[in-house]
C-alpha cells in the first residue's frame, strides 16, 4: 500500500548544474527480463532502482532466476535460459509497472505452467486486450477480468508465429510478441502504423537473438538462444524531460544531464521543444550497449506555441505532461492531435492535465486525441495528480513559473519510475516540499 504523499512547488531562480537522472526504466525491465532467459549471467549497470523495475525483478526471482544486487543501481541476473524458467502458484505482483505486466504476458505465453498477473488499484484498471487478443491469434491462452488484470495466463500452449499489423503504435505490445515468438514455432513479424522505441529489438540483437528490424517493423524466428551479455543502462530521456522543459521556461537555467539516452524512436520531445525554440544541444554522443548516448546541454530560452507534428507523436508518447506545461508557458498556442493513447496511460492524462492547467488559470480545450494549448501566464493553485508520477512531475515543473504555489496532490508514485526526485530537483534550484 503506497501512503498519500503531496507536495508544494514555489517559483525560485534561475535552475544550475549537473543532473545526472536515474536510468531508463524500459531498457531496465528488459535487461532483467532476457537477462534472466539467457544462458550465462549478465551485469546490469545504471539500473533503475525505481518500485516498477524491482517489481519485475521480484517475479522473476519468483519464477526462480537468482538476481543479485552488489550495489545500488546494479544488478546480476543468472540466466536460467529459454525454458528454465519454473512455475508458481503465486500471484506475479507487477505493482504499478504497466511496462513489466505487458512484457510478462508475451515471455510468460510460451510457458509450460499457469501464471497469474496482478497489480496495484491503478495498473488494474488500465487495458489489456490491445496486448492478449494479439497473443491469442499466436496460440496465448489469457484469461482477464473484461480485458483488465489479473492475467491469468494458461501454460502449455503451442505458440506459432502470426504477421501482425498494430491497430495503435505500442511498443510495450510489440514487445510482448516479439517475447512470445522467441517460444513460436515460425516467424513472428510486428508491422507498426508508427515507428515505436526499438529497445527489444535492439537488446535481442545484444543478446545474440537473430532478429530483423527496421523502423515500423520488427521480425524474428523463434526456438534460438540469447546469450547472456552485460548491459549499460542508459539515463532515462522521460525522466530527464522534466528538467528540460524547466531549464527552457526559468530565465537564466542552464543544466546539464550527462549519458542520456537518445534513441530517436524516444526523443520526440526533444524534436518538439526545439521547434517551440528550446536551447538543448547535445555533447559527446556515443553509444553503450547498443544505444545511442550523449551529454544534454540545455539553457532558457523563450517558447513559443506550435502545431505539433503527428509523426512526433509515437517517439514521445510519455512526454505529453512536460509538453504541456512547456506550452502552458510559451507564448501563443499550442495544438496536439494524434495522441488518443494519453487517455490509457497510468491516468488519462489529457482530462488530468486539463484540469490541473485549468486550476491554474491556463486555457486549455480538451479533443479525443489531444489538446489545444493558450500558453500565457500560470497561477498558483491545487491539482491533483490523480497518483500518475508523470503528472505529478510536471506540475513541480510548473510551480517554477507560477505566480504562486501550486499544490500538488497524490506524488507517491513517482518513486515508481524516479527515486530521489525530489532531491535531484530541489538540487538544482527548485523549490518543491
Amino acid at each position: 500500500m503506497v501512503t498519500r504523499l503531496d507536495w508544494t512547488s514555489q517559483p525560485g531562480g534561475a535552475l544550475h548544474g549537473d543532473v545526472r537522472v536515474p536510468g531508463d526504466k524500459s531498457v531496465s525491465h528488459r535487461s532483467l527480463m532476457l537477462g534472466a532467459l539467457a544462458d550465462g549471467t549478465s551485469h546490469i549497470r545504471g539500473f533503475l532502482e525505481g518500485e516498477d523495475t524491482r517489481a519485475t525483478a521480484a517475479v522473476l526471482q519468483q519464477l526462480g532466476v537468482r538476481i543479485d544486487t552488489p550495489a545500488d543501481g546494479e544488478r546480476v541476473v543468472h540466466g536460467v535460459g529459454l525454458h528454465g524458467l519454473r512455475g508458481t502458484t503465486q500471484q506475479l505482483d507487477c505493482g504499478n509497472a504497466g511496462t513489466g505486466m505487458r512484457l510478462l504476458a508475451g515471455l510468460l505465453a510460451g510457458q509450460a505452467f499457469d501464471s497469474t498477473l496482478v497489480g496495484d488499484a491503478s495498473l488494474s484498471r488500465r487495458p489489456m486486450r490491445r496486448v492478449t487478443e494479439p497473443l491469442a491469434l499466436m496460440g496465448a491462452r489469457i484469461d482477464t477480468q473484461d480485458g483488465l488484470p489479473p492475467l491469468v495466463v494458461r501454460g502449455g500452449q503451442p505458440l506459432h508465429g502470426i504477421s501482425y499489423t498494430l491497430p495503435v503504435a505500442s511498443a510495450q505490445v510489440k514487445s510482448a510478441l516479439l517475447l512470445a515468438g522467441l517460444y513460436a514455432q515460425g516467424e513472428t513479424e510486428v508491422i507498426e502504423p508508427h515507428p515505436t522505441r526499438d529497445y527489444t529489438e535492439r537488446m535481442l540483437a545484444a543478446f545474440g537473438w537473430p532478429i530483423d528490424f527496421t523502423p515500423g517493423r520488427a521480425k524474428l524466428t523463434g526456438r534460438h538462444a540469447l546469450r547472456a551479455t552485460n548491459v549499460d543502462v542508459p539515463a532515462d530521456f522521460s525522466s530527464a524531460a522534466f528538467f528540460l522543459v524547466a531549464a527552457s521556461i526559468v530565465p537564466g537555467s542552464r543544466l546539464r544531464l550527462p549519458a542520456v539516452g537518445l534513441n530517436p524512436r524516444r526523443t520526440g520531445l526533444l524534436q518538439a521543444l526545439r521547434l517551440m525554440g528550446a536551447d538543448i544541444r547535445i555533447e559527446n554522443e556515443r553509444e553503450s550497449g547498443g544505444e545511442p548516448v550523449g551529454d544534454l546541454l540545455v539553457s532558457h530560452a523563450p517558447l513559443h506555441g506550435i502545431e505539433l507534428p503527428e509523426a512526433l507523436v509515437p517517439d514521445m508518447i510519455d512526454e505529453f505532461p512536460a509538453l504541456f506545461v512547456a506550452a502552458a508557458a510559451a507564448r501563443g498556442r499550442t495544438v496536439v492531435r494524434g495522441a488518443a493513447e494519453l487517455r490509457v496511460k497510468e491516468s488519462d492524462r489529457i482530462a488530468c492535465m486539463a484540469r490541473g492547467l485549468r486550476a491554474l488559470g491556463v486555457s486549455i480545450e480538451e479533443a479525443p486525441d489531444g489538446a489545444t494549448i493558450e500558453g500565457g501566464a500560470i497561477g498558483g493553485g491545487s491539482i491533483d495528480s490523480h497518483g500518475d508520477h508523470r503528472i505529478a512531475m510536471s506540475f513541480a515543473v510548473a510551480g517554477l513559473v507560477a505566480n504562486g504555489t501550486v499544490h500538488i496532490g497524490d506524488c507517491a508514485n513517482v518513486a515508481t519510475s524516479f527515486p530521489g526526485f525530489l532531491e535531484l530537483a530541489n538540487g538544482c534550484g527548485f523549490r518543491l516540499a
